[in-house]
């Protein structure tokens, strides 16, 4: 039977981007189905929901999932959000590593974020003063085992590991710094070292070329992502991967739905296109097919730059461009493997 590839195009320019990932997906040498769901503020419309039973069942039976963006100031203000979706299914399906690369020129780095705790998951609430409030906490499990995804894709690469807290300030930092402390000693091969989140930032925007690795909680790592993506082009090429010890991961681009280019033609895809690459890589074991897809954006990304690129091209002819490097690679794979 061929592998369930869960598609929830979202909100805004989601729709758009997505049609572009199953273009690529449905031009590899895999046996797959794909089926597209509602979600986010689209599933509001239909549902009430932002995440639908179906959908959210569908999405655990499936290898992988694809999501394009959600989100959008028609539903700001509502009693439910469609971000209250992509919380909801990160949570459910316990993707607790979400990898974000940056990469451009001498800068190849890697911020591993976690992304199911901390203080998008704490409590919250209004008290009877009108105070409102949000709690940061964390578990030292759930500390332990993200840092250990840090280590070991350290460990694969240079060897090189910053972990990133608030230890100056923040108790739930000083336990993140221990935490990192306790497990250090398996990884001899990793050097390891401790950065304050304020400090980080300005390494990245300055020598972001001499960072490999770095892991992160959750809100700093959704912070520090955004700063890594704007140094290498901008949020319309960076993607992210999620993933679990069990079932499927959550491949979806860093961008937000960007509705006021939604239906214009001018929607960057290669964010989507990145992450299909590491849905490839991560969720599939197909090392060949990642590289074969990330080549051919990047072809793409010289001959048809869009207009936040500097460009004119279209996300049909960004999506056009690919195909064409695509089937050429792919022919190249096939020689390869005779």
């Amino acid at each position: 039977m061929p592998d369930l590839i869960a598609c929830l195009p979202g909100d805004g320019i989601g729709p758009e981007v997505m049609l572009q990932a199953v273009r690529v997906l449905e031009h590899l040498p895999l046996e797959l189905e794909t089926v597209s769901l509602p979600f986010g503020g689209a599933a509001i419309d239909e549902f009430g929901d932002p995440l639908p039973a179906e959908t959210l069942a569908a999405c655990r039976s499936a290898r992988a999932v694809l999501l394009g963006a959600v989100g959008g100031p028609k539903w700001d203000g509502g009693s439910v959000r469609p971000e209250a979706g992509l919380l909801g299914l990160r949570k459910e399906l316990d993707v607790y590593a979400n990898l974000r690369p940056a990469v451009q020129g001498d800068i190849d780095l890697v911020i591993v974020r976690e992304l199911v705790g901390g203080l998008y998951f704490g409590a919250r609430g209004v008290r009877d003063d009108g105070t409102v409030f949000d709690t940061l906490e964390y578990h030292p499990a759930q500390i332990e085992r993200v840092v250990r995804r840090g280590f070991e894709l350290a460990a694969a690469r240079s060897g090189s590991l910053v972990s990133v807290d608030k230890a100056n300030v923040l108790d739930t930092s000083r336990l993140w710094r221990r935490v990192v402390n306790e497990v250090a000693p398996e990884y001899s091969n990793v050097q390891v070292r401790h950065a304050l989140v304020d400090s980080f930032a300005m390494e990245l925007v300055s020598s972001a070329d001499r960072i490999d690795v770095a892991v992160t909680e959750n809100m700093f790592g959704d912070i520090l992502s955004d700063v890594a993506a704007a140094v290498t082009g901008g949020l319309g090429l960076a993607a992210s991967a999620s993933l679990g010890d069990t079932g499927p991961g959550i491949f979806e681009p860093v961008h937000g739905s960007a509705p006021d280019i939604a239906g214009t033609g001018h929607a960057n895809p290669t964010a989507m296109l990145r992450s299909l690459a590491l849905m490839l890589e991560h969720g599939f074991g197909r090392r060949d097919l990642a590289g074969a897809v990330s080549a051919a954006v990047e072809d793409a990304l010289v001959s048809h730059p869009t207009p936040d690129a500097g460009g004119r091209a279209t996300t049909g002819e960004v999506g056009d461009a690919v195909l064409a490097s695509l089937d050429k690679r792919l022919a190249g794979l096939e020689v390869g493997a005779t």
